[in-house]
């Protein structure tokens, strides 16, 4: 087996299975095949909850508080929708061949980041990956923020959901009041980045222009009759009227149609393709990603308008992906997820989180908008290292020893594993020992 096939297993996938390396063939062509096929990211299955499944739960929770149930569980209730989504996605990670499509699904759910710590959205968060991830990773940029913008999750998470401009029908009606959450996170976060150039004029700006994009409920059924409750609409009376200046740019009255044009333009805007082509390299490649691959997926961004697949695949082609020394420390979720994978074991989604919440990531309820850290700076502290070692042990023990470690650790990471630690495995006291020093070595906590 060759070293780009332990790095293709890796650095851009989820880790090798027993016998995969020797399985694998071409791996710079396997990865890059296909990536413009929503089928080779599409999650789905008649268990999986719809927008109604989740709608029920919200309204289930919410009339238990009107009747001041007190023996009622958001929480059982949330997971009762979101634990079909969480299984498939965990089960996905575990046997998928193909670790590339699940990694960028991970980045770009973590890039939109929404998050199951409001109960009003906790239930669309499974929904929104298959929706808005899942949906437009084979596609462009534009269709992606467009999407995320307008989806319940994102519009419940960040607030907008309730955003109604001061001098529209319902601000003075209601009195609600401008909310700026998802105006900041889409500039801050989504697309131009905290040094993307924008005021904070452009926030309030963008905030107006976006207030009439909410979720569907009750009292605008007389302006959109049909359109199911807990999906998105256009509701023109929380609309704040008049033309809006956004980067020096003036959009007129347009109803639903100015927001998205400030929404095109900042997805093909300079600074956005800035800001994605650091984070992906950051991702993939380094901590502090080099200048030229950036600048390489900055140019493929521009050049193709966003066009996803064509930035992934330069992603592929850059020659400091290939480099043989790992530079990336996995994540809990990465970690989890290849030692499983390396040992062969698959148990329950319920039994994952509970490690998952251990190790300092639960899934899906990362601490702010702005997501999971990708540094290892933040994953590298003596207590989470800890934990990590804890967690090794008691797997060790429960799988026993089925071959010599060091042959194990050699079939899983390939090349990647050093001569120093395949040694220092073969040596341990025991079995179950040699299998904590390989799941806990250098190459297989880093990527």
């Amino acid at each position: 087996m060759s070293i780009e096939q332990a790095i293709a297993a890796r650095r851009f996938g989820l880790g090798a299975r027993p016998g995969d390396l020797a399985r694998q063939r071409d791996p710079r062509e396997n990865l890059a095949a296909g990536l413009d096929d929503p089928g080779r990211f599409a999650l789905a299955g008649p268990s999986l909850p719809s927008i109604a499944d989740a709608v029920a739960v919200v309204e289930r929770i919410r009339d238990a508080k009107k009747a001041e149930e007190t023996d009622v569980k958001p929480g059982m209730m949330i997971a009762e929708v979101v634990g079909p989504d969480l299984e498939a996605r965990m089960k996905r990670a575990l046997t998928t061949d193909d670790g590339f499509a699940e990694r960028l699904v991970w980045f770009w759910s973590n890039h939109f980041t929404v998050a199951a710590t409001k109960a009003q959205c906790a239930p669309f968060v499974g929904l929104f990956e298959r929706e808005v991830v899942r949906a437009n990773v084979a596609g462009t940029f534009e269709d992606m923020l467009l999407a995320s913008s307008r989806h319940p999750a994102m519009l419940l998470y960040l607030d907008q959901a309730r955003s109604a401009g001061p001098d529209s029908k319902v601000g003075k009606a209601r009195e609600l009041g401008l909310n700026e959450n998802l105006a900041r996170e889409v500039l801050e976060l989504h697309t131009l980045g905290v040094h993307g150039g924008y005021t904070q004029e452009d926030v309030t700006e963008l905030a107006r222009a976006m207030t009439g994009l909410t979720v569907m409920r009750a009292p605008f059924e007389r302006f959109a009759p049909g359109v199911p409750e807990g999906t998105y609409v256009w509701a023109e009376p929380m609309h704040q009227p008049g033309a809006r200046t956004v980067l020096g740019t003036t959009y007129s009255e347009q109803g639903e149609e100015q927001p998205v044009a400030i929404l095109k333009d900042l997805a093909r805007h300079p600074s956005t393709a800035k800001h994605v082509a650091t984070k992906l390299a950051r991702h993939f490649v380094a901590d502090d990603p080099p200048a030229d691959v950036v600048s390489a997926l900055e140019q493929a961004f521009l050049a193709s308008r966003g066009h996803l697949p064509t930035v992934h695949r330069v992603l592929l082609e850059q020659e400091a992906a290939w480099t043989p020394e790992p530079r990336k420390l996995l994540t809990p979720l990465e970690f989890l997820v290849a030692a499983l994978r390396a040992t062969g074991l698959t148990p329950e989604a319920k039994a994952m989180v509970s490690v998952l919440n251990t190790l300092g990531q639960p899934p899906w309820r990362a601490p702010s908008p702005a997501g999971w850290s990708d540094v290892a700076a933040d994953w590298s502290g003596p207590d989470a290292l800890m934990k990590r070692v804890e967690w090794s042990q008691k797997l060790a023990g429960t799988i026993g020893v089925r071959t010599r470690p060091e042959a194990w650790l050699a079939d899983v990471l390939g090349p990647m594993a050093s001569e120093r630690t395949l040694t220092a495995v073969s040596r341990a006291a025991s079995g179950t020992q040699g299998i904590v020093l390989g799941l806990m070595s250098p190459e297989f906590q880093r990527r």
